[in-house]
């Protein structure tokens, strides 16, 4: 009896001792790296999942090219902006026009402010760099050559894209000479220069109230706004 109960007594301790070491619980439950690899594999599989979900969303639908896109327009609006220097023993051509004065635009080319801005809007609403880029001033074969060059390579351009001139509004700033007595004669070339009929070209000259260099008769600038429809 001593002997068996000295037997039981051992086992008693080795199984508290087992249990101890290695408590139900933790036999039980995973452990903390198999926890986190059980959780890593399930981000992983979620993020596949959504991935794969936004793909097949992206490819049911239609592709669309960028320049298929933009020649479907019906409609294109460029606007240009251009300003020279006024200095003595120089022409000053305006829209292809001599006009008197005892100043010209110092420029690479004939310095024609009205023909370089118009230039500028056309370029601008097809999109395409702008007249410094296409006839740059570091090419001596522009050097004196007459804006209306420029001119029918823009409109060359806007033709071959499939439009046309729908409407043109510039507007003249400088302070003189005053412009009123060349006015119709500048607009009537400039549509001709462009193939437009000369009713949706319009033409504005405005001075500067002697404010900064172009009120000082220093400069002469010009603004265009153009309209391009679909042929």
């Amino acid at each position: 009896m001593a002997m068996a109960a000295a037997v039981h007594a051992s086992s008693v301790t080795r199984i508290s001792s087992t249990k101890s070491a290695y408590p139900l619980s933790s036999l039980c439950r995973p452990s903390s790296l198999a926890l986190s690899h059980t959780l890593s594999l399930r981000s992983t599989l979620r993020r596949r999942m959504v991935a794969a979900a936004a793909t097949t969303a992206i490819e049911s639908e239609p592709r669309s090219n960028s320049a298929v896109a933009s020649k479907s327009l019906p409609f294109r609006v460029g606007h240009g902006f251009d300003l020279h220097r006024l200095e003595p023993g120089y022409p000053l051509i305006i829209g292809g026009i001599d006009i008197p004065h005892d100043r010209g635009c110092e420029a690479h080319s004939d310095g024609d402010v009205l023909l370089h801005c118009v230039v500028d809007a056309i370029l601008g609403a097809l999109g395409l760099p702008d007249i410094g880029q296409i006839f740059p001033d570091s090419d001596p074969k522009w050097k004196g050559a007459p804006s209306s060059v420029f001119i029918k390579e823009a409109v060359r351009l806007m033709h071959e894209a499939g439009y046309e001139i729908g409407n043109l509004d510039a507007t003249l700033i400088l302070q003189r000479p005053k412009l009123s007595p060349h006015k119709e004669t500048i607009r009537l070339n400039l549509s001709q220069l462009l193939g437009a009929d000369p009713s949706v070209v319009n033409l504005k000259a405005k001075t500067h109230e002697k404010v900064d260099s172009l009120g000082e008769n220093r400069s002469i600038a010009a603004h265009t706004v153009v309209l391009l429809m679909r042929k």
